[in-house]
């Protein structure tokens, strides 16, 4: 049985869906059996490639009884009533981030995950990047010493993307802060062991036609006196990955041709046509992302500890230490997201949970509100939900 693959139904067949088909596709250790999504379009392409079921309700999804697990890609505003459907019959859960938009649908949910007696992680995020997970492995080590402070930045087009109404809207998970902040908190609470202890920041919403936050910048606590300091722009000018090796975040390689094809594209769009647009992005529209060259990445980190700053970087590792630098190459696994795998696989099969429970989901969640709460009122934020990395002993 534990050598068998892991039986996953899929709901929603968008954009989440898509980018992490090559990783379904190419890692033995997972089937796809079964989908829920509304639109038929996208069932009918699911079961011509997987051979699976289509279902057009959750909850019947839910109740196929070939289902082990069920990966959740719906909208922020949806993860709620459907994990209380999944838990509800049983199944281990994979919920795209945010875990939720607020936190009293990520208490619910956390609730129900635990009296199910199933396993939530939350992911894919890029704190399950190959490089994030082996320099937490070395932070673990103790071979550097303690961390002492982290900083962590992006530039991207993200606010110029296709987007649907809902997604310039703050109150429903709209913004930067939900669908990207929530990457880079997932990365820096690892990286710096989980339990922050409170948030000043500041926030931009610069554009009246998207009427969100596009960017932050906050300073980040811990209860072992690390500190973070965190930025990130969706403003589509300066772009980070010139930094990251000309390695765009999804591992293809940037073609610096196409700087400003996001705005370009959105030029005259009504809501309508963009929402329209959007959908050209979702499973059976033909339109993929560039193959993976290197390991994602979520723009430049740079980690200081004790006897060594680390430089994160889609290959891998660079170590900068008392008297001497050296790098270690991280290379692309065969499957892309390789880590949000085996996860699934120890959580179902060895009744191991990763980091990214749904707690750990909650927490991050509650940075990404105590970012805003501070940018308005202008007062350092202290938070209470927090957790730490869980060291569980290996028994695969």
């Amino acid at each position: 049985m534990t050598s068998e693959p892991v039986r996953i139904g899929v709901v929603g067949l968008g954009r989440a869906f898509v980018l992490m088909l090559p990783t379904f596709r190419n890692d033995p250790r997972v089937k796809l059996v079964a989908a829920a999504a509304p639109r038929e379009e996208s069932r009918a392409a699911f079961n011509a490639e997987f051979g699976g079921r289509g279902y057009a309700s959750v909850e019947e999804m839910a109740a196929d009884p070939e289902v082990e697990a069920v990966y959740i890609a719906t909208p922020h505003q949806m993860h709620a009533d459907h994990v209380a459907a999944v838990a509800a019959a049983g199944k281990h859960i994979l919920v795209d981030k945010p875990l939720a938009v607020t936190l009293e649908d990520a208490d619910k949910m956390v609730k129900a995950a635990n009296c199910a007696g199933v396993h939530l992680i939350v992911g894919p995020s890029h704190s399950f990047d190959a490089p994030v997970v082996r320099a937490r492995a070395i932070i673990e080590s103790g071979e550097f010493g303690a961390v002492r402070m982290v900083q962590a930045f992006n530039y991207t087009d993200f606010l110029y993307r296709p987007r649907r109404p809902e997604e310039l809207r703050t109150e429903e998970g709209g913004g930067v802060l939900f669908s990207q902040g929530v990457h880079q908190i997932d990365i820096v609470r690892l990286l710096c062991g989980g339990r922050a202890r409170s948030i000043t920041a500041m926030t931009g919403a610069w554009d009246p036609q998207r009427p969100t936050e596009g960017a932050y910048s906050a300073l980040m606590d811990f209860e072992d006196g690390a500190f973070a300091t965190l930025t990130y722009s969706g403003y589509a000018h300066f772009d980070s990955d010139i930094w990251m090796d000309n390695v765009a975040e999804l591992g293809g390689a940037k073609d610096p041709k196409k700087y400003g094809a996001a705005r370009r594209a959105l030029q005259n769009l009504h809501p309508e046509a963009e929402a329209k647009l959007k959908t050209t992005r979702t499973y059976g529209a033909d339109t993929v992302p560039p193959a993976a060259e290197n390991n994602e990445h979520f723009g430049p980190i740079i980690v200081m500890c004790d006897r060594a700053d680390l430089r994160l970087r889609p290959g891998g590792i660079d170590v900068f230490g008392d008297a001497k630098r050296h790098s270690i190459d991280i290379p692309l696994a065969d499957a892309p997201r390789r880590t949000v795998i085996d996860a699934l696989q120890a959580a179902v099969r060895h009744d191991i949970a990763p980091p990214q429970t749904g707690e750990w989901g909650r927490a991050s969640l509650e940075v990404c509100h105590a970012i805003l709460q501070s940018a308005e009122t202008g007062q350092k934020i202290t938070l209470t939900r927090q957790c730490g990395v869980v060291v569980q002993e290996e028994t695969l």
